[in-house]
């Protein structure tokens, strides 16, 4: 997939998992200060706490991190106890959440090559993917691909037809009017690239209507042919995407649990491995934080339970062409500290809701059953 290479980035991100390091439980204390406290203690907070507040006020959020078995657990663990509001998309992305193609990069990485015009669109994938940008430069290099970007412009290490940063040209496009609708028709594998910021615009509805006309005219997903890619930059998305962490019946998405905060209508919510967003947005909520860093969703917890960083346990996360891939335990995680399904099943126990998997093998197996390409590693689906 990765053809060797690895980014720099990549290279050095390992030298942050050494410090502050989540080692222990914590819970507030009646000062307003984190103190140390015992697995039993945490979790019989939580339940004391959950007890006294509906389901329907209380919400649970993925972060950008998260791996599958995690997602899968506190998926399971919100359904026993009727929690509807819940959510992966961190920055509030509009992602069909019932349509698996349109939230993956359809093409794949090694099908780049197989392309002969690209069409980026608001994405940068120097910064967001490496090694996706490794492959269209491969790619433009052989002379085998013209690359045209409309966004923000950026040295992405080969040259492209900078068309500006208007997205109403797409509708130029479509109309005839502009001299890549001909490029477009003429191409063999014509393929575009979305960033995962469009989907958080106010005008995306209008952005991916006008794309998905584009994909039509111009045959960029047909028999034998997907062209039409989502460019995320978070490793955790897709599989909580296909594990469908997202709203529940009647549920909240991001941005309405948020101000549901905001009006003290959600009083509780659950972050596993969330950091991303501004935690004052919050409000007076009760706070439960899962993770393995010090960062800011620790520091406004009201409780905290240590988890372990992706070289620490053995994971399922699904790459942004939908493969689920799995990590291997380089080390032990620090302290007290433990694999994140292992302290959501042992939650459950406390809470009177206890998950139907007692080792990773059943949790998999559940995986597996529930969303069957999770179970078929490596493979593209």
């Amino acid at each position: 997939i990765n053809e060797e290479w690895i980014s720099d980035k990549t290279r050095h991100a390992c030298d942050g998992l050494r410090v502050q390091r989540l080692d222990r439980p914590y819970v507030r204390n009646a000062q307003g200060k984190l103190v140390e406290a015992s697995w039993q203690d945490a979790f019989a907070m939580i339940a004391q706490t959950m007890s006294n507040i509906r389901p329907q006020e209380m919400a649970a959020l993925a972060g950008n991190t998260a791996c599958v078995e995690s997602i899968m657990a506190l998926r399971d663990l919100t359904d026993s106890l009727g929690i509807m509001n819940r959510d992966c998309r961190m920055d509030g992305e509009k992602y069909e959440a019932t349509d698996r193609a349109r939230y993956l990069f359809n093409t794949t990485i090694a099908g780049i090559e197989q392309a002969d015009q690209l069409l980026i669109i608001g994405a940068n994938p120097r910064m967001e993917a490496a090694l996706v940008n490794a492959r269209i430069r491969k790619s433009w290099r052989a002379g085998k691909l013209k690359v045209h970007l409309l966004g923000q412009e950026a040295n992405l290490t080969y040259p492209y037809e900078y068309l500006g940063n208007d997205p109403r040209l797409l509708n130029e496009i479509l109309a005839g009017t502009d001299p890549l609708s001909e490029e477009l028709a003429n191409a063999k594998n014509p393929m575009i690239i979305l960033g995962s910021d469009l989907f958080t615009r106010a005008d995306s509805a209008e952005i991916l209507s006008a794309i998905e006309a584009m994909v039509q005219k111009f045959n960029i997903v047909r028999e034998g042919w997907n062209g039409y890619n989502v460019l995320h930059h978070a490793a955790g998305r897709v599989g909580a995407m296909d594990l469908g962490f997202v709203p529940g019946n009647g549920g909240k998405n991001i941005t309405q649990i948020v101000d549901s905060c905001r009006r003290e209508e959600v009083k509780l919510v659950y972050l596993l491995g969330v950091d991303e967003f501004d935690m004052g947005l919050l409000g007076d909520a009760f706070v439960i934080y899962q993770g393995h860093h010090g960062d800011a969703g620790a520091h406004r917890a009201d409780i905290v339970l240590p988890g372990a960083a992706y070289t620490e346990k053995e994971a399922t996360y699904v790459n942004l062409e939908g493969r689920p891939q799995r990590t291997a335990r380089a080390v032990f995680p620090p302290g007290q500290a433990r694999e994140d399904w292992a302290i959501l099943r042992a939650l459950s126990e406390v809470m009177g809701k206890a998950l139907p998997y007692n080792t990773l093998e059943e949790l998999r197996a559940r995986m597996a059953q529930q969303t069957p390409h999770l179970g078929r590693i490596g493979a593209i689906t």
